[in-house]
């Protein structure tokens, strides 16, 4: 039994640092990076981030990290928190599905931040991102499945990977390491009332988690201590935010030899995750029986907990309610042929078309996939058309996740039809090239970015 899981999460992120890096390892490591910036271009000129950062751009003061959201350097958590922020807010971040969790925006922004700071090169931000995602994906299966029934797990268990990701690229040792994650413990936050209800308070999650993370980080480089019992104490993270202390047990069962970032789903679908299964069933049977948007009478989606809980969202009237709609994002695939950026444009908000098929989608709380999740992310669907076929589809996962993972070439497709747009076609192939193979951390983008932003 671990008697505190703390001191051996701490150990495990310390070694990251000059333990060898396996190949498969790295290879993962850089898709989480290549899809963290295909989550992230889209966001720049979007608000909450740009909003932050005119607000906040008389304090940035000195620094070598990159603000993407306006290009311009400055201090380590100035980047972290408008870099994870302006990440989030087209949803399309990876997800680590055994935790329910967005590591990407919360642990990568504070640890591209940190390594930019420090000068470091890329292995530097592998192995930093490696051990966040380590922590926090752990930290985060040892408390769910109930700490999501009312907190958001990526600004809560993102803290870590904030802490962890930075505490590596500083330097930390084990020591270190392990203070950061206690001071962690105790800054942690994000509601899921924030996206329940109208507010651009979602994308500040990972935002506020990557700041945190950053200064708890920060603190602990410069000796500031923090309670070695907060992960598992009996009013500490796990206490106060799931039903019990935590599954510690399972969740560092495998430490070693299953590595988290090597597991990570990538998104096919600009949407919340919930929903995917339900569209993976209605398109794959769309191509198999040749059925148009006109000639549905009804989609009946059967789901887990959060299909019903977060996503059955009947009306919407803004983008943030839509990308949290099984109804609308249905009608954006059978009307649009997919659910990406476009779907979530103004124009496509009102479509009437995509309108017309929100009534015919019904979604119900399935107990058999309810009790599968979180390990498995499934959906029950049964289509009606107008002439009388009656389809259905049992989707046991999701396109994208790791047992149906996007290959390395869609991978790449989707962060050229998500960065190209942004920084043009030329500089979005020669960042990916860098992201897929060099050596350098990647800097300051085109001034494309910029423009796009103001």
């Amino acid at each position: 039994m671990v008697d505190n899981p703390l001191p051996t999460l701490a150990e495990h992120a310390a070694a990251w640092r000059s333990r060898p890096l396996p190949a498969e390892v790295a290879h993962h490591a850089r898709r989480a990076l290549i899809d963290w910036f295909a989550a992230l271009l889209p966001g720049l000129s979007k608000p909450p981030a740009t909003l932050l950062a005119a607000a906040m751009a008389a304090e940035r003061g000195p620094g070598r990290s990159i603000c993407y959201v306006d290009g311009q350097p400055g201090p380590l958590r100035h980047a972290a928190l408008l870099n994870a922020t302006a990440s989030h807010t087209v949803e399309f971040d990876d997800i680590f599905r055994d935790a329910g969790y967005h590591p990407g925006c919360p642990t990568i922004a504070p640890a591209l931040a940190a390594v930019q700071q420090q000068g470091g090169t890329m292995e530097d931000l592998l192995r930093a991102i490696t051990a966040g995602y380590e922590v926090s994906c752990r930290i985060g299966m040892a408390v769910q499945p109930s700490h999501y029934r009312n907190w958001h797990t990526t600004g809560t268990v993102g803290t870590f990977g904030a802490a962890v990701a930075t505490a590596v690229a500083l330097g930390c040792d084990a020591e270190k390491i392990g203070h950061a994650i206690a001071t962690a413990a105790t800054f942690a936050g994000g509601l899921q009332q924030a996206f329940l209800s109208d507010s651009m308070s979602k994308p500040l999650h990972p935002g506020h988690a990557a700041d945190a993370g950053a200064l708890a980080a920060i603190g602990a480089a410069a000796g500031v201590t923090g309670a070695l019992d907060a992960l598992h104490g009996p009013k500490g993270f796990a206490a106060a935010t799931s039903e019990d202390t935590g599954k510690w047990d399972k969740a560092l069962a495998d430490l070693g030899t299953r590595v988290c970032i090597t597991e990570m789903t990538f998104k096919n679908h600009g949407c919340c995750g919930h929903i995917f299964a339900a569209l993976d069933a209605v398109r794959d049977l769309q191509r198999e029986h040749g059925f148009t948007a006109e000639d549905v009478a009804r989609i009946h989606v059967g789901g887990y907990g959060p299909t019903k809980s977060i996503c059955d969202r009947p009306s919407i009237t803004t983008e943030q309610e839509a990308r949290f709609s099984v109804q609308f994002t249905m009608g954006a695939l059978l009307v649009l042929g997919g659910v990406r950026i476009a779907a979530f444009a103004p124009e496509n908000l009102q479509n009437p078309n995509i309108r017309a098929i929100m009534p015919k989608v019904t979604v119900e709380l399935d107990p058999e996939l309810a009790d599968a999740y979180p390990a498995k992310r499934a959906a029950k669907v049964r289509v009606a058309l107008a002439d009388g076929r009656e389809l259905y589809r049992f989707q046991p996962t999701r396109k994208g996740d790791p047992d149906a993972p996007l290959s390395d070439a869609e991978l790449s497709e989707k962060f050229r039809e998500l960065c190209a747009p942004v920084i043009g076609a030329g500089p979005a192939e020669a960042l990916l090239e860098s992201l897929w193979t060099g050596e350098a951390v990647p800097g300051a983008l085109p001034a494309a970015v910029r423009q796009a932003a103001e």
